[in-house]
């Protein structure tokens, strides 16, 4: 057998067990995408969102990048924002890191990693924004770790920032936005940043008009 086709034999035991567990699971979420959240994750395999938080399909709308990001020129992410905020209404938005993050710690390397370093220059700017932070810690791995959460809650503030996020905060009063970091050690959520739909921010981020 195949290592693909194993893949394919797993989905078919997932769905008759679920079928037999619940008849209508299928027929339900086939007419209706209704999640609460919108969970901005680390594209890393051992970080699936619905396994973590033991939710269910349908619940949690997924975008997954490497080292969690939320960069304004990515038109998949504002995309996926869009549609999350826009049309399904959704409450909270996550941006879940976790530590040990492969990306984080290659931002930190002078390494050259080829494309992938355009995408990289964004932490190394989080880093540099906290250097002195950062640069007081003396053991490697708490250091990556500190600026996986740092790296985390500027992604949330970067959240904030976008003409779609603020035009809901205006508007509606939503989403909720939460900074969490997951550890692969021992598989807990570590909250470390929210803010509440309509925080003030610096004012020049803040639309007038929308």
């Amino acid at each position: 057998m195949k290592i693909y086709e194993k893949l394919l034999l797993e989905n078919k035991a997932w769905a008759a067990e679920k079928v037999e567990d619940d008849p209508e699971f299928f027929t339900r979420l086939e007419h209706i995408q209704s999640p609460e959240f919108l969970w901005i994750g680390c594209s890393d395999s051992r970080v699936p969102a619905n396994e973590i938080t033991g939710t269910q399909p349908g619940e949690i709308f997924v975008h997954r990048n490497i080292a969690n990001m939320v960069v304004h020129t990515d038109l998949n992410l504002l995309s996926v924002l869009q549609y999350a905020v826009d049309v399904l209404k959704v409450r909270h938005i996550i941006v879940c890191g976790h530590y040990g993050c492969g990306g984080v710690k290659a931002a930190i390397t002078q390494h050259s990693y080829g494309i992938i370093n355009k995408w990289l220059r964004n932490i190394k700017d989080v880093y540099r924004f906290n250097r002195e932070v950062l640069d007081a810690i003396a053991d490697d791995g708490e250091r990556v770790n500190k600026l996986i959460e740092l790296n985390v809650r500027e992604q949330v503030m970067n959240l904030a920032k976008t003409s779609i996020v603020q035009k809901a905060w205006q508007n509606e009063q939503r989403p909720h936005l939460h900074g969490w970091v997951y550890s692969l050690h021992d598989g807990l959520i570590k909250p470390i940043f929210e803010m509440e739909a309509g925080t003030h921010i610096d004012p020049l981020y803040e639309f007038d008009d929308l």
